[in-house]
């Protein structure tokens, strides 16, 4: 019998690597680990698009895979953007140790939030945890998600 064996990365469909970046690299501080432009044929049939390359970029999540941010050359493109309750939407959550200190950083970078403020998780299995959904310049949600302090 087969398993799943762990998580390697998850990708975002972005509109333009270097405002991408801005967000990912520059505001949420993950480290690129590479940046490549992929012409490979293998590449057009995975996806079965006839895309003349794509500019790929993994950012690293500490003790993780990565975030994986595809620019696709070469071919019409459409925004597949969505609010979280709607089917075909998705979102990214990454642990961070301070909610509002990230999230202050990315609003003084210019970016918003789905909410005002991080939310504090007062029931459930999360109680006591903080979260927050942050929108990258295409729209797709990241989720910040403050672990709670253990008593």
């Amino acid at each position: 019998m087969t398993h799943i064996t762990g998580f390697f990365h998850g990708g975002i469909t972005v509109k333009d690597m270097e405002s991408s970046l801005k967000f990912y690299r520059d505001g949420l501080q993950l480290e690129v680990e590479f940046d490549v432009i992929n012409s490979a044929d293998y590449l057009r049939t995975v996806v079965a698009l006839p895309s003349s390359e794509i500019r790929i970029v993994y950012l690293r999540i500490p003790n993780s895979g990565f975030v994986e941010l595809l620019e696709y050359r070469g071919l019409e493109r459409h925004s597949a953007s969505a609010r979280p309750c709607d089917f075909g939407g998705g979102h990214l959550c990454l642990y961070v140790d301070d909610v509002d200190a990230i999230l202050s950083r990315m609003q003084s970078l210019g970016y918003s939030a789905r909410s005002d403020s991080a939310v504090d998780i007062v029931a459930g299995p999360n109680i006591g945890a903080k979260v927050v959904y942050l929108i990258d310049p295409d729209g797709y949600f990241i989720e910040l998600f403050q672990k709670p302090v253990k008593r």
